[in-house]
């Protein structure tokens, strides 16, 4: 048996390891193999604050870092052999290394746990702690990379260039070829923001809030000028970085996965309209790879402003579906937000399906005739899934059976189309048709 498989066998696979929960990332195998690392007990105790005062930052997926293969040499890849892949079971990336640099924070935004006037457990790494950890964790092969965040020490601009120098050692010193993502600081430099560009994959800034009057009132000391500014200086880098120069050469890779940013959705009481408005903008304005949407967690000691209660979860999947229709199916954001009066996306069915029933006089539509356009907004049919059909029906006309083949959801799809063998006639102005796709009522609980 081989060295590999002897090891294998002995800790488990790697998304195995202790799992995740929402309060951060558990290790208990590697706990036991602390003795003989660097990794001493004082360590661990970080760990399980820092860890866990990461829990509320969403935007942790990994992608975009083909370039950066370990494979020839150096250490750690997010594509090849020793990669596991692990998710949460709301769809969230676990692979990475999630942690924040320090808890501790100069700012006083009244929605996070970790503003200076809470009342939490304080932690602080140092550069050389946090790159131990992540090489120790990868080669338990626990991580494909880091996803490193903080609060304010001092100043953004010193804890900016304790950031950009972890990434930077481990770059430079310990060859690491896996993904970086790098928490930006909006008042930093413009330099460290730069220099940060240049040893992380991605680059996000959170914008925290979809309205600027919402962001004064709730992080005082945070500008919405700022942060667009920031925005701004990453999407011009990475523009630069595709640039050649008269001589052929290309310059520095900057952020090679882009860049992101977080919404908190729940807490100053916009509505879904209001959210998807802005992320439209953002995404046209400053090329953005993603959009995170993470639902308001009532905290401790909290501000009287803030809500007592938590939006439902299924607020938050809703946007992100709403999202995906606007970068994949054609969608605008205001198209998306009208299915509905109040400018509330409606939690009992998918988004795509809420715009359908809102217009039925634009179906039932003919499958084998529609354009691509007019297929994308179909229920039931996704990306994959009008490709092969434009790809069929070339060749034959499409039937039920050929739709069901090519992989369509025919339990939603069939009240929108039509096609030889199939109508459905009344159906598609049936007053109960919403009901037949909504989820039953259930009893509240009564405690």
């Amino acid at each position: 048996m081989s060295r590999w498989r002897r090891w294998w066998n002995r800790t488990g696979r790697p998304s195995d390891a202790g799992g995740t929960v929402e309060t951060g990332l558990r290790f208990p195998r590697y706990d036991r193999n602390i003795k003989g690392t660097s990794v001493t007990p004082e360590l661990s105790r970080k760990l399980a604050i820092l860890s866990d005062a990461a829990k509320y930052d969403a935007s942790c997926a990994s992608s975009g870092t083909e370039r950066r293969d370990a494979r020839k040499g150096g250490l750690g890849s997010t594509e090849g052999s020793g990669i596991c892949h692990a998710y949460t079971p709301d769809g969230r990336c676990i692979s990475l290394l999630k942690i924040l640099m320090t808890n501790f924070c100069i700012f006083d935004c009244a929605y996070c746990v970790n503003r200076v006037s809470s009342n939490v457990e304080r932690a602080r790494f140092s550069v050389e702690e946090v790159v131990t950890l992540t090489l120790e964790f990868y080669r338990r092969n626990y991580i494909e990379g880091l996803f490193l965040s903080s609060g304010i020490i001092r100043s953004p601009d010193q804890t900016m260039a304790d950031m950009v120098r972890i990434a930077k050692t481990l770059r430079e010193e310990h060859g690491f070829k896996g993904y970086i993502h790098l928490k930006t600081i909006p008042d930093a430099s413009p330099e460290l923001i730069d220099e940060a560009g240049l040893y992380a994959d991605r680059l996000s800034i959170n914008i925290e809030l979809p309205q600027d009057d919402s962001i004064r009132t709730f992080a005082p000391e945070k500008r919405p000028e700022t942060i667009r500014t920031a925005m701004a200086r990453v999407r011009s880098g990475r523009e630069a970085s595709r640039e050649t120069s008269h001589t052929g050469k290309r310059p520095a890779r900057f952020a090679p996965a882009g860049q992101s940013t977080q919404m908190i959705v729940g807490a100053d009481g916009a509505n879904d309209a209001t959210i998807l408005n802005t992320s439209s903008r953002l995404y046209a304005g400053y090329g953005l790879k993603r959009v995170y949407y993470s639902a308001f967690s009532p905290i401790p000691d909290s501000s009287a402003m803030l809500p007592l209660v938590k939006p439902p979860l299924i607020r938050e999947h809703r946007l992100y579906q709403a999202d995906w229709l606007m970068r994949f199916y054609g969608f605008e954001a205001e198209e998306i937000a009208s299915a509905t009066p109040d400018g509330m996306l409606d939690l009992g069915v998918d988004p795509k399906l809420g715009w359908a029933l809102a217009h039925r006089e634009d179906f039932p539509v003919d499958v084998n005739r529609a354009t691509k356009e007019q297929l994308l907004r179909v229920p039931g049919f996704g990306t994959k899934t009008v490709d092969r059909i434009l790809s069929a029906r070339r060749h034959r006309t499409l039937q039920w059976d050929d739709l069901v083949r090519i992989g369509a959801s025919m339990t939603k799809a069939k009240p929108f189309i039509s096609l030889p063998g199939w109508s459905p006639g009344g159906l598609i102005d049936a007053q109960n048709l919403r009901a037949r796709f909504a989820p039953p009522p259930q009893q509240l609980s009564l405690f």
